[in-house]
Formats: C-alpha cells, sequence, structure tokens
C-alpha cells in the first residue's frame, strides 16, 4: 500500500505556511498539520488552513521542538491510516516544484526512505553551512560508510512502519538533533535509502528556530551517543559494507 500524507511541524511559521500547504495539496497530499504550542497569531493561521478538505490538525499544548513535533506527527499519520509521511518545514525552505519525483520513486519503492540532499542558493548563511560538514564528518564515522549523503535536511518521505518501528524501540532526539539521529539509527537497521536534490533557500519570512549554543549542545551529545552505539556495532556494519 502507497498512501502518503506531509507532515508539517509548525511553529510560529504562520506567513509561509499557507503557501507550503497550497503547494502540497496542489500536488494531491492530504496534510497533517503539528501546531507546536504556536503563538496565537500563528494558532489562528492554523485553524484557517485546517478548516480546508484533507488538512489535519494535532496541537501539542508543550512545544516539544522539531523532532518531538515530527514524531507526533508521524504518529498521527499512521492513526489516520497513511503508509508514508513526507516530512516538510514550514517555513517554506524546500522548494516544492520537484516532489512529484519524490512521490514516484517512493511508490515505485515503498520500503524505501526517500531523502533529500540540499542544493543551497545565495539565501544560505556561510557558517550555517560549512558547519554541516562537521556533522557530515560525524555520521560518516557513526554509520562506518559515506551513504548518507545529508542528514540534517528535513525533507524525506519515511516508510512509516519501519519509522514508528524504530521511534517505539528508542528515544530519539526532540530537538534539531531529530534529523540526524533518526536517519543514523534507521541506517544501523539496515534501511534502504534514496538520495534526491532539492533546492533550498533560507526561510522565506527570516524566521529561524535554532538555539546556537543549546542546540549545537545537544547536536554534539548525540554524535558522542550514536559514536559509542557505532562501536558496539562495528562488527556488524563492517561485515555489512564486506558484502556489499
Amino acid at each position: 500500500m502507497h498512501k502518503p500524507c506531509a507532515v508539517i511541524p509548525v511553529y510560529n511559521h504562520e506567513h509561509a505556511l499557507p503557501a507550503v500547504v497550497q503547494a502540497l495539496r496542489g500536488a494531491g497530499l492530504p496534510c497533517v498539520l503539528v501546531d507546536d504550542a504556536s503563538s496565537p497569531a500563528c494558532a489562528a493561521a492554523i485553524d484557517r488552513l485546517a478548516a480546508q478538505a484533507d488538512v489535519y490538525l494535532l496541537r501539542l499544548p508543550v512545544n516539544q521542538g522539531k523532532g518531538g513535533a515530527v514524531i507526533a506527527g508521524l504518529r498521527e499519520a499512521a492513526r489516520r491510516g497513511f503508509s508514508h509521511a513526507l516530512q516538510v518545514d514550514a517555513d517554506g525552505q524546500h522548494d516544492l516544484s520537484g516532489l512529484a519525483i519524490f512521490l514516484e520513486a517512493s511508490q515505485a519503492e515503498p520500503q524505501t526512505l526517500i531523502c533529500g540532499y540540499p542544493h543551497y542558493d545565495a539565501s544560505v548563511p556561510k557558517g550555517r553551512l560549512y558547519a554541516r560538514y562537521l556533522t557530515h564528518v560525524w555520521v560518516w564515522i557513526n554509520c562506518l560508510s559515506l551513504s548518507i549523503r545529508d542528514s540534517m535536511c528535513g525533507f524525506r518521505i519515511y516508510p512509516l512502519p519501519a519509522t514508528l518501528a524504530l521511534l517505539d524501540a528508542v528515544a530519539i532526539g526532540r530537538r534539531m538533533d531529530f534529523d540526524t539521529e533518526i536517519l543514523v539509527r534507521l541506517f544501523w537497521r539496515d534501511q534502504p535509502m534514496r538520495w534526491l536534490p532539492v533546492r533550498v533557500n533560507y526561510p522565506t519570512d527570516g524566521l529561524s528556530h535554532f538555539r546556537l549554543w543549546h542546540d549545537n549542545a545537544l547536536i554534539s551529545k548525540m554524535h558522542a551517543k550514536l559514536f559509542c552505539g557505532m562501536l558496539l556495532r562495528a562488527p556488524q556494519l563492517l561485515w555489512r559494507r564486506w558484502r556489499a
């Protein structure tokens, strides 16, 4: 079965969100909006969007962070009978003009996690761009593989059964550490992945929720935890590489 939807974690992106929902609905995707304890103005905008057909609302009373909101959205998508969920940001940074290619790839390979890797325009802050390579290197170390092209791009189509099985078994980071950690842990489980390019610009409303010191500390802690997990799994990971 291939019944996809979009899961959009929303925290105070009321200006960019309507265009994101319009593009997704134009592509025929139902949308699950996860209101991560947004401001009253954003909550009102979400309510207006949720009045549309095939737009569903899950409202979290306390802010969970990006990862927590995505996790809640994935569970809600499965509860509503969807088999796959496209994770997409609410700030409009992901170019949705190539969405059909992602959906076709997911339908052709329904057991595969379809991952976007970013092609940036000139709007990307150079510090953020270069800092990503630190995470790339640590991901390659923690996977003993170069297979993961970009673990920080939150534009991907998850097969929900395999993804929820992982989330039921392991506590995944619930803030900006989520995107990388879930991908590494799915890789450890030998989850098939396919990579497609997606154009990215920084964000249309100029609002970023990345907290420099706090989120970098969480990401550093995550890499240390994954490194210890890699050491335990190193024989299995190396055996997999040798067989391939």
